[in-house]
């Protein structure tokens, strides 16, 4: 064994030590190092204490018997550094980057406690918050001003907070709202209505005014689920409901939407399903020009044939398709079918007549996706048979299709069409920043149009501008001879389709012998009749 140090070495020791102590007898100090001196101003008793220069230090109070006298031992350490690092870890682990506020794990804690402290004796509210549109206004006003509408929506919907609530970003656009106390449903939903009427009002960003809205859906402890996940789920279900009418609305959980829930999870099964076993299929609709009596084209459509044999109309499951994120695969699906039977198209529409594919806004507005679709219609033969139609949406945005999708359409000598024109965000101006070949009023317009002016003011005015911007016309939705007489007397307008000339006809049905071509001919007749009889009677 080495030598003791000697006392005075000891003492430098401790006093070197980045920790204090500070030693006593019987309240009387008998000894403190150099550290132990300099918080000596500490108040007593144990725990962190904070320093006047800012610094923190955490205090241990011990007693030790020595040479059988207790001595009462304090040992403070500055753990500044150590606090900063955890507070750091803490935000990051619990709060959003972005808008400061909890984030999703903070509030499912919270709750947690809530309900293990509760015991399902008080009630309180989770409200789901999915802001209405707010990929449009990303893509036409940029991610940093979405940002930024976050943030502001974020202090805004906080300012109505009491101390007992909370706000958190669970998602992109999503968060969620913590209520607690709940004293009456009804107060409840006069409280969610001021959230509403807050977001109503315009955010001013970066010189622009942007209007957003969103939709709500509430469930209640403990009536509605006794967990985080349940509630959550649940208040998520509620406000689904309301994306499926109007935006800006609030939805409380009920059975009604558990029902419409399981139904949609049933029917997202019952999809997944037909498109593993090949039970999407296509329809074909003839696109017509009704001067000349020749067809022209036909436009894809998509059906799905369920389980027991029964045509499901794509307004069931077109949508969801998309949300669900399988639209690619369908849509590639649909191209290929097409192609497949090509000679029985040719055979019925002609080996010259358009293919229009219809193409979602979201599908549009991403150029991986658009890269492998144009590909593969490339690599058919036929693109210059191929006419893309996509909603006013995806031209009007300020996404990545006018400036890196529309390039690559163009490159394989396939169009595009502005399809369901005049019911979206489109303006007559906005045509002039629109690059397309086509446009197709939307049959809103074509109903009853023979009775209606004002429908024929606005068509007539979408046929001038879309003439002079060197666009073709076509009008969907034409079901009657009045309808087909007005097009055919008060319009230059030439392309038509509608169940009037024909409606969507599957493979089957075009094997069966003949062109469309000579049942377009006939269809025709009955208005071509009544224009003489008119004619006759002018005269």
């Amino acid at each position: 064994m080495t030598d003791p140090l000697p006392t005075a070495a000891l003492l430098e020791l401790l006093d070197g030590l980045p920790v204090g102590i500070a030693v006593a007898r019987s309240g009387v100090p008998v000894y403190a190092n150099a550290a132990g001196l300099a918080h000596a101003a500490l108040p007593a008793g144990a725990g962190n204490a904070a320093t006047t220069d800012g610094r923190t230090l955490r205090v241990e109070q011990l007693t030790l018997p020595v040479a059988g006298a207790p001595l009462e031992v304090r040992l403070s350490t500055d753990v500044t550094e150590q606090r900063r690092l955890e507070d750091d870890l803490y935000r990051r682990a619990y709060f959003d980057g972005l808008t400061g506020l909890p984030n999703r794990d903070l509030m499912e804690r919270t709750v947690a406690a809530m309900v293990e402290a509760s015991g399902g004796s008080q009630v309180f509210a989770l409200a789901f918050v999915d802001l209405d549109g707010f990929k449009a206004i990303n893509d036409y006003f940029g991610h940093a001003i979405g940002d930024a509408l976050l943030v502001k929506i974020a202090e805004r919907l906080s300012a109505q907070l009491r101390p007992t609530d909370m706000l958190a970003r669970v998602g992109g656009d999503e968060f969620v709202l913590l209520l607690s106390p709940v004293a009456s449903k009804e107060a409840l939903a006069i409280d969610i209505q001021r959230f509403l009427e807050r977001l109503k009002s315009p955010f001013f960003i970066e010189g622009s005014e942007v209007l957003a809205s969103a939709s709500i859906g509430i469930s209640l402890y403990p009536a509605d689920g006794a967990s985080y996940q349940t509630l959550c789920a649940n208040a998520d279900r509620a406000m689904y409901r309301g994306k499926g009418g109007a935006k800006g609305t609030v939805h409380f959980f009920n059975q009604a939407v558990d029902r419409a829930a399981s139904e949609r999870a049933r029917t997202e099964q019952r999809l997944r399903l037909a498109i593993r076993d090949r039970r999407l299929t296509c329809a074909y609709q003839p696109k017509v020009d009704f001067r000349s009596n020749e067809m022209v084209g036909f436009e894809v459509l998509l059906r799905w044939r369920d389980e027991e044999g029964l045509i499901q109309p794509p307004g069931d499951f077109v949508n969801l398709a998309v949300e669900l994120g399988l639209m690619d695969e369908i849509t590639h699906l649909v191209l290929a079918e097409t192609i497949g039977s090509i000679d029985r198209i040719n055979a019925a529409f002609g080996p010259t007549s358009t293919i229009s594919l219809n193409v979602a806004a979201r599908q549009a507005d991403e150029p991986v996706f658009m890269r492998s679709l144009c590909e593969a219609i490339a690599a058919t033969g036929y693109a210059g048979r191929f006419m893309l139609e996509l909603t006013e949406e995806t031209f009007l945005s300020r996404g990545r299709f006018q400036s890196e999708v529309l390039p690559m359409v163009r490159e394989i000598g396939a169009r595009v069409s502005i399809d369901d024109f005049g019911v979206g965000y489109s303006s007559l101006a906005a045509l002039a920043d629109i690059t397309a070949d086509e446009i197709k009023v939307d049959r809103s317009f074509i109903t009853a149009i023979h009775q209606r002016p004002r429908s024929q003011s606005i068509l007539k005015a979408i046929e001038s501008l879309a003439n002079a911007l060197g666009m073709s016309i076509i009008v969907e939705g034409v079901e009657t001879y009045e309808e087909l007489l007005y097009l055919q007397a008060a319009t230059r307008i030439r392309l038509a389709q509608g169940f009037y000339f024909a409606k969507p006809m599957f493979l089957d049905e075009l094997s069966q012998g003949g062109t469309v071509s000579h049942d377009l001919r006939q269809a025709a007749e009955p208005a071509r009749a009544v224009e003489g009889r008119m004619a006759r009677s002018r005269g």
